[in-house]
């Protein structure tokens, strides 16, 4: 029975890891990106060759760089995070045709065998449409109040 739930497991992991619907990653410890799903090609424009290897600023706007590399740092310093208990962040980000759209996402850290954080685990999922429907839900009651 131990090995069937083994075997159903690593047959889920496959599954969720080759994914289109959500952007899995994962990056080193200076934020290089080391996976990248089909999910994370759909969403961003970027193939696997042209992600694997580049740096998040590859999906960061730039305005938003340095507010993120410092809060990167902290988090890869201290180990913590607020957003890898259920708790979502939202962002913007940029897709390859310079698009910028709205993801909201779940990190997780990647700890090696000494409990040491190596980099980060991230599931995103592309949130534009509800985000600007909500944003124009907002300005139309702003525009006829009561």
């Amino acid at each position: 029975m131990e090995h069937a739930t083994e075997q159903v497991l690593a047959g889920l992991g496959r599954a969720i890891l080759a994914t289109s619907s959500d952007a899995i990653l994962s990056t080193d410890r200076q934020g290089v990106i080391r996976f990248w799903n089909p999910g994370a090609a759909r969403i961003f424009g970027f193939t696997e060759e042209e992600a694997l290897g580049a740096s998040l600023d590859l999906i960061i706007p730039e305005r938003l760089r340095r507010r993120h590399w410092d809060g990167w740092d902290g988090v890869m310093a201290s180990g913590q995070t607020r957003y890898g208990h259920g708790d979502l962040l939202s962002v913007p980000a940029l897709r390859k045709d310079g698009r910028q759209i709205s993801v909201e996402f779940t990190i997780i850290l990647l700890h090696d065998s000494e409990h040491q954080v190596v980099g980060a685990g991230a599931i995103l999922r592309d949130v534009t449409l509800r985000f600007e429907e909500l944003r124009r839900l907002k300005r139309q009651a702003a525009e006829n109040p009561g």
